[in-house]
């Protein structure tokens, strides 16, 4: 399942990159990029079931929050 969001609050391009990396690593998820520019998150994981994908999407917002507090995935 590939999804994208709008991110809420990214003031930080260095802090996009870690939080890339940083759900790229969550389990299930094959790829995330985050545009800085548009504010745009895409995560591609390997569920098909909505509610599987909504606990992705739940851990990476944790960890946006990590790296900026005010930081929100528009769901």
């Amino acid at each position: 399942m590939r999804k994208a969001f709008k991110l809420e609050n990214l003031d930080c391009a260095n802090c996009a990159a870690k939080m890339e990396a940083g759900i790229s690593q969550l389990p299930g998820v094959n790829k995330a990029t985050i545009s800085f520019m548009t504010s745009k998150l895409v995560i591609d994981a390997d569920v098909d079931d909505a509610e599987a994908f909504a606990a992705i999407v739940d851990a990476a917002q944790q960890v946006c929050t990590s790296y900026e507090k005010d930081c929100v995935i528009k769901r």
